[in-house]
């Protein structure tokens, strides 16, 4: 990502799988503009898409409210001080879901996900340092109560990163 901060958005999930926000066709495409460059001003949306800069803005507002989407800057962690992004494999007994709510809590952490397969949720953490991570997996995460195991993948190198996956 060079040294440039970009804004981007993120579609949420509302952690089903299922569109929780009906979407037409227009909203969608407003979407997958904004996916492309979110700082793109709603007036050349508003052209894009065949409507109004004010209408663009409420239907932007309202699929933020509804937790559809949020615009935010991602930032390359390595330009800013943090020389360590991991993720971790966890293994749990006992009710995964509150597991990841707690890990969820921890300041490090900024991804976690219930899985199927060997981990019953993955965590991707970011750090200062080895020495951060080493910490963090040992005070924090395995501190958890039905955190039983983990295994760390430590990034070498972001090959690739993007946001923009569309609509469907």
């Amino acid at each position: 990502m060079a040294n440039t901060t970009r804004r981007l958005l993120r579609v949420a999930d509302p952690g089903n799988g299922s569109t929780a926000f009906p979407l037409d066709d227009a909203s969608k495409a407003i979407v997958e503009e904004l996916q492309q460059d979110g700082r793109r001003p709603y007036a050349t949306i508003g052209k894009s898409v065949g409507l109004s800069e004010a209408a663009v803005r409420q239907r932007v507002q309202r699929m933020i409210d509804a937790g559809v989407m949020q615009i935010v800057a991602v930032t390359d962690p390595m330009q800013l001080g943090f020389k360590r992004q991991a993720m971790i494999g966890i293994r749990c007994s006992g009710d995964t879901t509150e597991v990841a709510d707690r890990l969820a809590e921890l300041d490090a952490v900024d991804y976690v996900v219930l899985t199927a397969g060997t981990f019953d949720a993955i965590v991707e953490v970011v750090c200062e340092d080895d020495d951060d991570l080493l910490d963090l997996l040992n005070k924090q995460i395995r501190a958890v109560p039905g955190v039983t195991s983990t295994e760390t993948l430590v990034y070498l190198k972001l090959v690739k990163q993007q946001y923009n996956w569309g609509t469907r």
